[in-house]
């Protein structure tokens, strides 16, 4: 359970505390010990894409969902999303953790998400148009493999499903390393997603520049 400090307009310190695979949230005062669940999502808020990259993407290269496939230099994007969380069925194996063991982050700074890492890198971080959060790649699915879809992380289904899926406008703030990623793939070929993300990423090796082939 991951817990947020924050202070409302009266100085009133709270505790936001957040199971990463709850039914939903708590908001905790430390001051009375009073908790108050909270079932109702709101709306998640994203902004349409830019018009010149929506324009620019109809030349491209297309993925599997008919989607732009960018070359590594490019870090305007229009990408296809969805979402996952860890208490999908597909998913409860492997709890509240990500492919590298650590917990799945959501906070209201840093959040997780997967991808093929042969097209965004394990350590990848991007920022969503409208929305404020940093998001990082720190996941992998084999539904994604071989496709520029990332997989959103939300921390209950409710949240997963109010996300949907959608296509939205991200910048690439920091590149991930295809070399740790190698790593991490190369002692999980028995798998087919990740012999095939390995393989995609040994062909691309010295060739990040340019668009991959798949």
């Amino acid at each position: 359970m991951r817990k947020f400090l924050f202070f409302t307009g009266s100085a009133l310190m709270v505790a936001f505390a957040l199971s990463s695979c709850s039914s939903g949230l708590k908001i905790v005062d430390v001051t009375s010990s009073r908790v108050f669940n909270f079932v109702k999502v709101e709306p998640i808020v994203t902004a349409a894409p830019s018009p010149h990259l929506l324009a620019a993407a109809q030349s491209k290269p297309k993925d599997r969902h008919n989607m732009p496939v960018y070359t590594f230099g490019e870090r305007n994007r229009v990408v296809r999303t969805t979402a996952y969380t860890c208490s999908e069925s597909d998913h409860l194996q492997y709890g509240s953790s990500n492919a590298m063991g650590t917990t799945l982050k959501y906070t209201n700074r840093v959040r997780s998400a997967a991808a093929d890492w042969s097209f965004y890198p394990l350590g990848t971080v991007f920022k969503i148009k409208g929305q404020s959060q940093l998001y990082v790649v720190d996941d992998y699915g084999s539904a994604l493999t071989g496709a520029g879809t990332i997989d959103i992380y939300q921390p209950t289904q409710e949240w997963m499903n109010a996300w949907g899926r959608r296509n939205v406008e991200i910048v690439v703030m920091k590149w991930g390393s295809f070399e740790l990623s190698a790593d991490v793939l190369s002692k999980r070929t028995k798998y087919p997603h990740c012999r095939q993300m390995f393989a995609n990423i040994q062909r691309m090796r010295g060739l990040t520049a340019s668009t991959a082939m798949r």
